[in-house]
This record gives structure tokens, C-alpha cells and sequence, in this order.
């Protein structure tokens, strides 16, 4: 009998994709400030805090800025986002997604969100998708990023499941170690070779099913 009573998935990179929309946001405040930012660039920032990526590229550039200015700048690029996620819709979803979430809905297993984002509830409601979780926990009711582990168990503790009953789909480094410092199942969304430390890695959700989650 499988033990796995719950699945807590990482928003950007596992349900939907949304890195084109912080890759045009922060390429326009690089430009703005005055060089530029690639698309190579912004795969290093997979599962980094906004505060901590504006550190990064700010770095990159060359460009030093004072606290008050680094909120402003990236309480700039934020609303640029907002304004790109606000346009999402359900064909936004990655192949899948749904279809995975519903078949753990129907086997009785809770579902919860885990993700750094403090913009989770847009995107859920714009790709109408936010009645698949039992629960959601996002980046307004956590103070510590990923590979801290606080978001799941966060999540664990409000659906009310032990930590070791849970696993967690994620697609950065940072999200895999966070599982597993919660004492957590992990599966891997990528590359087996970046995501290595996971229980189990595919490409996308279209890739599991029941049977490969009772057999972690």
C-alpha cells in the first residue's frame, strides 16, 4: 500500500510556465539600466527570489544601486509581470498539468501549491486551474527561500499530512534540495543530469501517472 497521502507542486516550470514573462520583465530593466539580459542569463535565476535576482543582474551589469533603489527597481519590474500574467490563459498550462492533478483528486490523494511566487493566485485564477489545490501557499505567507524547506512544510502542515507522506514536483535545484530537507519524495521536472538528487525525474507532467507516484 502506497504511503504517498499528498502531492505539493512548484508553480513556474511544473504547471505552467512563466519564465518568458520574467525574462521580457527583467530584460527590459536591464536595457532601461543600460545593458543587457539573455536568455541564458535568466535560467540562472530558475527557483531565485526577486530580491535576489535583481542582485544577480544588477552584478552582471556592472550596476551598483542603493536598498531604496533595488525595491524600486524591482517593484518596477514585478508590475511590468503582473501586467504580462494578468493576459494568461488556460492554454498556458503545460501538457499534463490537469490531467495529473485530477487523477490525484480522484485517488483521494490532497493536493497543495509550493511556490516562491507572490503572484500564484493571479496565474491560478487566469488559467482557472486554482480549484485543483487543497491548498496554496505562495510567497505571502513564507518569509524564506528555497532551499530553505519552509513552503512545503508549510504546505504539509496545512493539509494536515506528515512530511514523509508527501512529494514534491519541482524543476530548479533549489526546490529539489528544499524537498529533501523536508524529509520529503521528490520528482524532478527536466533534465536528469541538473535534477539529479530527485526520487524520480521527467520532462513534464504528461510523463507521470498514478503508478509511477506509488512506486517512489
Amino acid at each position: 500500500m502506497s504511503t504517498i497521502k499528498a502531492c505539493i507542486f512548484d508553480l513556474d516550470g511544473v504547471i505552467v510556465d512563466t519564465a518568458v514573462y520574467h525574462y521580457k520583465a527583467w530584460k527590459r530593466l536591464a536595457n532601461e539600466l543600460g545593458f543587457d539580459f539573455t536568455e541564458e542569463d535568466n535560467e540562472k535565476l530558475k527557483g531565485v527570489s526577486r530580491t535576489r535576482s535583481l542582485e544577480l543582474i544588477l552584478q552582471w551589469g556592472g550596476v551598483t544601486k542603493t536598498d531604496a533603489e533595488k525595491e524600486e527597481l524591482a517593484t518596477r519590474k514585478n508590475s511590468w509581470y503582473v501586467e504580462m500574467i494578468s493576459h494568461m490563459t488556460p492554454e498556458e498550462i503545460l501538457p499534463g498539468a490537469k490531467e495529473f492533478l485530477q487523477a490525484c483528486i480522484d485517488a483521494g490523494i490532497k493536493t497543495a501549491l509550493g511556490s516562491a511566487s507572490k503572484n500564484s493566485m493571479t496565474i491560478l485564477q487566469k488559467t482557472g486551474i486554482a480549484h485543483f489545490f487543497n491548498v496554496v501557499i505562495d510567497g505571502n505567507k513564507v518569509s524564506k527561500p528555497k532551499p530553505d524547506p519552509e513552503v512545503f512544510l508549510k504546505g504539509a502542515e496545512e493539509l494536515n499530512i506528515p512530511a514523509a507522506n508527501c512529494v514534491v514536483f519541482e524543476d530548479a535545484i533549489a526546490g529539489v534540495e528544499a524537498a529533501i530537507a523536508g524529509g520529503m519524495k521528490v520528482v524532478g521536472i527536466g533534465a536528469p543530469d541538473v535534477l539529479d538528487e530527485a526520487n524520480l525525474v521527467v520532462k513534464g507532467l504528461n510523463e507521470m501517472n498514478l503508478e509511477k507516484l506509488r512506486s517512489l
